[in-house]
């Protein structure tokens, strides 16, 4: 892979997926980060990425959906792979106002497997990042292999799961090189203030509420960003074409449990609060958000067993890591939840 096309490349993943394969691996290529630079998308995540590597790096403002500019981006650059991270991803947003995520998820996936289809013959892999949650709810004890219908209960899922569709058609139809990962939650550094973990520490350390939906006893494996990247960058490295994978952390907690350590290990850097109290205080039990998915846990056997790849990090030992960061960049944090944010955004990107 020459010239790579990363797709949602100032997004939370997007952004640890780019520093991790221009810093960490052998990747020897020129990375292209087209990314439209919605609420959620910060191209200052990859501070410091431009100057070091100018002659392997770009960043573009684009939006997927705009065929005529990723068309120039294609041509331009001689994009050989595609890596797509680009999609809605926040399931309360899409259950508020789910236009976005069908614009975005579906035609924006599709209008890039067209262009790929268009220069297939310069197109080594298409890779499409999805979600455990396209498998919709499980029961206790259950696991999602790669061959699992799907069962999305909101907008967002059901999105991912059309766009899995269409890359596949893609693959069956046209003969496209794709592959597909459909991962479970991540976590890390750079995240959106407005996902579970940084929402729950940030208002931790302001002596904030930290609201739980429902009773709490929702299940999620949680996966650390820099694990995903890895097991991405596998992906891409094998190039096992029509292939799907799902990459886990096997790591089942509860929200509520997730909650309660984040709330523990604050305690034990920084001390209770003035009022003497234990931050777990501050949890709040609200009102469940509609179709609330009780379970996801996905069988990731398959990355392992054919790839090799497994994670690295238990959920305690990513969670350390990951509050370490928030606390240690509060001016990042501070800056991606002002209102000047946007408007810095806007002046300096268009």
């Amino acid at each position: 892979m020459e010239n790579l096309l990363v797709t949602g490349g100032a997004g939370f993943i997007g952004v640890n997926f780019i520093r991790y394969l221009l810093t960490e691996t052998g990747f020897k290529g020129r990375v292209i980060n087209v990314d439209k630079l919605t609420y959620a998308g910060n191209p200052e995540s990859l501070e410091g990425i431009d100057k070091r590597f100018s002659d392997r790096y770009e960043f573009i403002k684009a939006d997927i959906c705009d065929r005529e500019k990723l068309a120039r981006v294609f041509d331009e650059h001689d994009v050989d792979s595609v890596c797509n991270f680009a999609a809605e991803s926040h399931v309360d947003r899409s259950i508020v106002s789910a236009e976005d995520f069908i614009k975005t998820n579906i035609l924006g996936t599709y209008t890039l497997l067209e262009l790929a289809r268009e220069r297939a013959d310069r197109i080594r892999l298409f890779h499409h990042i999805s979600t455990d949650e396209v498998f919709g709810d499980l029961d206790a004890g259950g696991y999602s292999a790669e061959d699992a219908p799907y069962r999305p209960n909101s907008p967002y899922s059901a999105s991912k799961a059309s766009s899995n569709h269409l890359v596949r058609a893609y693959y069956k139809t046209y003969g496209l090189p794709v592959t597909i990962s459909n991962c479970s939650n991540n976590y890390g550094p750079f995240q959106f203030p407005e996902k579970l973990i940084p929402l729950m520490l940030l208002n931790a350390l302001e002596g904030k509420p930290l609201p739980v939906y429902g009773d709490g006893m929702n299940v999620r494996d949680w996966l650390y960003v820099h694990d995903h990247c890895a097991a991405v960058k596998t992906i891409l490295d094998k190039e096992s074409v029509g292939e799907t994978y799902n990459i886990g952390g096997g790591n089942e907690i509860t929200n509520i449990r997730v909650v309660e350590m984040i709330c523990d290990i604050l305690d034990e850097i920084l001390g209770r609060l003035p009022d003497g109290k234990s931050r777990r205080d501050l949890i709040t039990l609200v009102a469940d958000r509609p179709g609330h998915d009780r379970r996801y846990a996905i069988d990731w056997r398959k990355i392992n067993s054919e790839l090799g790849w497994r994670p690295s990090e238990s959920f305690e030992s990513g969670l350390r890591k990951t509050i370490d960061w928030y606390l240690n960049n509060k001016t990042w944090v501070d800056r991606v939840r002002s209102s000047e944010y946007r408007r810095w955004i806007n002046m300096h990107y268009g």
